[in-house]
């Protein structure tokens, strides 16, 4: 039987490393990307029967990206992947127009049946469990640190040299906070924590 192709799309490294190793001996991994823009000049070139993407990502977040896959090769299958569990993300990714999805705390068969089920337009956009916003509470401190220097304008570079982090260090608490917030875009995360108090313009 034919194997299916796959694109993966997970900007931390340590994750895309860990379902690469999952997804190899089940399919053909075409490609790992690790930001929106990429992913989708990538399936525009690979024409992969199946994407799994990650819903926050630098560029273009998984969300927003959809839409553009769904141009880019219209016989691309999305399955998205995330470790939150808000119904709100399954709600958004199917209007998006994806295929299947699945919550990152889920079995690995659960994400190899869903990309079979959505290959084979079977795909279930099955609700996550929902869960209470925990709100800015739910923030590291080293998190609303970062937030409030995203609010005062600083580049993550330079949060990187305020705190004497590497930039990707930055980024990867900034992608999670939002992710915890249930926020997609900076501008949003900057609104929320000054709604919030978390941080003063």
């Amino acid at each position: 039987m034919k194997r299916l192709r796959v694109l993966l799309a997970d900007d931390h490294r340590m994750v895309a490393e860990g379902l690469q190793s999952l997804l190899e001996p089940e399919f053909d991994l075409v490609g790992i990307v690790e930001d929106g823009r990429r992913l989708v000049e990538e399936t525009a070139a690979l024409k992969p029967d199946v994407a799994v993407v990650d819903i926050t990502m630098p560029r273009l977040n998984g969300l927003e990206a959809i839409p553009l896959l769904k141009r880019a090769s219209p016989d691309t299958r999305i399955v998205v992947v995330t470790m939150h569990r808000e119904a709100a993300y399954a709600r958004r990714a199917r209007e998006a127009g994806a295929d299947g999805f699945v919550l990152k705390s889920a079995a690995a068969d659960d994400l190899i049946a869903a990309i079979r089920a959505a290959a084979g337009g079977q795909g279930e956009m099955k609700p996550a469990p929902v869960r209470p916003n925990a709100g800015d509470a739910a923030l590291t401190p080293r998190q609303q640190e970062i937030v409030q220097l995203v609010v005062k304008g600083l580049t993550a570079k330079e949060i990187a040299s305020v705190l004497g982090l590497s930039v990707r260090t930055i980024e990867f608490h900034k992608y999670r906070a939002m992710e915890t917030l249930g926020i997609t875009t900076s501008a949003e995360l900057i609104r929320y924590a000054i709604e919030r108090g978390i941080a003063k313009p």
